[in-house]
């Protein structure tokens, strides 16, 4: 449980943060005049506005009203600021790790139960700017006051519609505190919208954990269609394989030709084994089975017997005349003879 609620913690400091940062971004595209009221010891309102020509400058709060006849021309539209006197707040110092200064409305939030008599509903409440105390710590004192002493000021200046309305005080060491804020027509909310930042992460979180859910089936689904598809494969080669009892198979008749068809490489290697250093052969064709060489050679009728000796070759016989020319070192001959194919290692 703690390491959840340690996890909500950041989660509400991170979108509150970041709700603040949007709203204030747009705050500064869009700023309203600012009209302020500032309650006195006796309880009257100070009146602070850009132009008060005939309004009265103090305003008494009496009956859960202001008394003024002006005030709803100057509020209308208007910024409204209630600083209220310190007495009506409780002040709590607060010492923190100097990397919380980026989160410190959310961990006001999550700590004000603790740090005060009431929980975070039931008061308003905000921190002074961070005072460094050291390299590695901050100081920030908290204000905080009963929800229902705010709200009675905060309705009652409801009814002139300003744009918005927030509740400050100011303590004694300076520099004002605001502990509530509220927007009107239909401006946008920090609280809100760190609520509807929470919920858009809800709804990616859920959406990663659907989506890992449903890429798992979807692995393991197109995993069985692969093995199915090896196995199909596996089953339709070997029934190429077994086609027509084996020997007629498309398989067995490209490598029986393999071992039918002479080699060119291995027939000429025959024949520079067979024939003898004064032969020279200057012509070679290969058809099929059939050899046919011509060249010269010392003594031409003693080649057919060697031809016909190897294992490679039978039938030799000379397909035309063998002749001798004065400019030839010897007699030039005309064999042919059939291959026996013999490929196989």
């Amino acid at each position: 449980m703690s390491s959840l609620s340690s996890i909500r913690t950041i989660v509400d400091a991170w979108t509150g943060t970041v709700a603040g940062a949007i709203v204030a971004g747009l705050e500064r595209m869009v700023s309203p005049r600012l009209v302020r009221l500032i309650e006195d010891e006796s309880g009257t309102f100070a009146l602070e506005a850009a132009k008060l020509e005939n309004a009265a400058k103090e305003i008494a709060f009496e009956d859960g009203k202001f008394a003024s006849a002006n005030l709803a021309q100057i509020v209308r539209g208007s910024r409204v600021e209630i600083v209220l006197r310190p007495a009506r707040f409780l002040f709590r110092p607060l010492e923190l790790p100097a990397r919380a200064a980026d989160f410190l409305d959310g961990i006001v939030r999550a700590q004000i139960d603790r740090l005060t008599p009431w929980s975070a509903g039931d008061a308003v409440f905000g921190c002074s700017a961070p005072v460094a105390q050291g390299s590695e710590g901050i100081t920030t004192m908290i204000a905080a006051a009963p929800r229902r002493l705010a709200m009675g000021y905060v309705e009652a200046v409801s009814g002139f519609h300003p744009s918005a309305i927030a509740v400050l005080t100011e303590p004694a060491e300076g520099g004002r505190i605001k502990v509530f804020e509220q927007k009107s027509r239909g401006a946008i909310d920090p609280v809100r919208l760190s609520r509807t930042l929470q919920a858009v992460l809800a709804i990616a979180a859920i959406a990663a954990v659907l989506g890992s859910i449903f890429a798992g089936y979807l692995a393991d689904s197109l995993s069985a269609q692969e093995s199915e598809l090896e196995r199909q494969i596996t089953q339709r080669r070997a029934a190429i394989r077994g086609a027509d009892g084996g020997e007629r198979s498309p398989l067995a008749l490209l490598e029986r030709r393999k071992y039918d068809t002479p080699a060119s490489v291995i027939v000429l290697e025959s024949l520079s084994r067979l024939l003898p250093d004064h032969t020279y052969v200057t012509e070679m064709h290969l058809a099929g089975n059939k050899l046919q060489i011509a060249g010269i050679t010392r003594d031409a009728p003693s080649l057919i017997p060697l031809i016909e000796q190897s294992q490679h070759f039978t039938r030799a016989t000379f397909y035309a005349p063998t002749t001798r020319s004065s400019t030839d070192p010897g007699e030039r001959f005309h064999i042919e003879a059939q291959i026996e194919p013999r490929n196989a290692p």
